[in-house]
């Protein structure tokens, strides 16, 4: 990751029970070329030592306002200096304070301090992280510009299991890269047009407590709006993981295929880019009972009936000179699969991946992926992050754009010169 070699990041660590995993992210930051400074609060030196991030770090590292004989004010020196603060892991207090612009330690006045892009990485209980409190203290940074790295569902402290583990280093350092790489080199080659991105696995009823679902996360549909987002687009993104969704686009909430429908048919007729990457269930079960099925009465028959196609339909009637991308999540087979769907369904693009592979599709954090285009273009994306993949996927997509935009110009002095 050459976009971070030389870069100064500032690396906050707070008083959470994750803070051994930032001793890991520390080195890997090094590692990938960045000159790295720790600020440990006084909450996390009860759980991490001063010394081992001192020995891992690009210098020693700093645990006060006013034990640094070198300057009187390190937060500004460090603040204005930086290229990037990141609070790995992030507490609900320090979240708090960010939003409030509370100046109680080094870090907070560092960050204070800045310009620099702040990242946080919330690590917490489920409990805590599921607040309302925190949730809204989120979506304030977030409008912000703060990036906001999500927990993952996992072992938490204590034993028990959920939503709130701090997302792996090396999920962390790919997002340092991908905001760092973004600064250096911004494109806005989709500044005017507008994206619908659809993500995740819609959930089919049973009866009030059970459903029909699949694994996909949504993270990559949440990368495909991300990136359209950093490249200037106006962005909708339509998703079943509304918590996750990134800052910066406009989310519409669903979760069964026909909320989907819905919204899809109600946004992309005025979408220049439709990205198809949401798992859609392709059945439902014909009648839903509204109360708990008990197991008591034995066994449970379910008759199922197909979903819309939601693909196929955007295929029928996309307008002129819009883009349209597919995905398809195959086992067998998958580029004549994936060429079959994409003649059928009248798309521009479509993403094939075999998500029999181990690491690619649903759950992992990287993805491998073929994209093939209408017009015969194909090209291979090895085992890579999800926002490497976004990137690549709308690279094609903006390709067709512009190729669509030079013919419609030719078309236009064709008829000129017959008049």
């Amino acid at each position: 990751m050459t976009t971070l070699s030389g870069r100064r990041i500032i690396l906050g660590v707070t008083g959470g029970i994750a803070a051994y995993k930032a001793v890991d992210l520390c080195r890997r930051l090094v590692e990938a070329g960045a000159y790295v400074t720790p600020v440990l609060t006084r909450g996390a030196l009860e759980m991490v030592g001063e010394v081992t991030f001192s020995a891992l770090a690009s210098e020693r590292a700093r645990t006060s306002l006013f034990n640094d004989p070198s300057t009187p004010i390190p937060h500004t020196v460090m603040g204005q200096n930086a290229d990037m603060v990141l609070v790995a892991p992030a507490t609900a207090r320090i979240i708090s304070d960010i939003r409030t612009g509370r100046s109680a330690d080094l870090l907070t006045a560092t960050i204070l301090a800045t310009r620099a892009p702040l990242m946080i990485c919330p690590a917490m209980h489920t409990e805590m992280w599921e607040q309302v409190s925190v949730q809204e203290n989120l979506e304030v940074l977030r409008s912000r510009g703060v990036h906001v790295v999500e927990p993952e569902s996992g072992r938490l402290a204590g034993g028990d299991v959920g939503l709130g583990r701090l997302a792996e280093p090396a999920t962390i350092v790919t997002a340092v890269h991908d905001v760092l790489s973004h600064n250096v080199s911004a494109t806005d080659d989709l500044a005017g047009k507008r994206v619908l991105v659809t993500a995740g696995g819609t959930r089919e009823p049973i009866d009030a407590v059970r459903f029909v679902g699949n694994r996909s996360s949504g993270r990559q549909g949440h990368a495909l709006a991300r990136n359209a987002a950093e490249r200037g687009a106006d962005v909708v993104l339509v998703t079943t993981n509304p918590a996750s969704a990134p800052s910066g686009v406009r989310v519409v909430n669903v979760s069964t295929a026909d909320e989907m429908h819905r919204a899809c048919s109600d946004e992309a007729p005025r979408a220049d880019v439709v990205v198809m990457a949401a798992a859609v269930a392709d059945f439902r079960p014909q009648e839903i009972v509204d109360r708990k099925l008990k197991k008591d009465k034995g066994t449970l028959s379910v008759e199922f009936e197909p979903t819309v196609d939601i693909l196929a339909g955007l295929g029928a009637a996309k307008p002129n000179g819009q883009v349209l991308v597919g995905f398809a999540a195959e086992t067998d087979d998958v580029e004549h699969n994936a060429a079959a769907k994409l003649d059928k369904k009248n798309l521009d693009i479509i993403v094939a991946n075999d998500v029999s592979k181990p690491g690619v599709g649903f759950e992992y954090e990287t993805n491998e992926v073929v994209v093939l285009r209408a017009d015969g273009g194909r090209q291979q994306t090895p085992l890579c992050s999800k926002d490497e993949v976004a990137r690549a996927v709308l690279d094609a997509a903006v390709e067709a754009l512009n190729h669509r935009t030079r013919n419609r110009g030719t078309d236009n002095r064709d008829d000129k010169e017959q008049e």
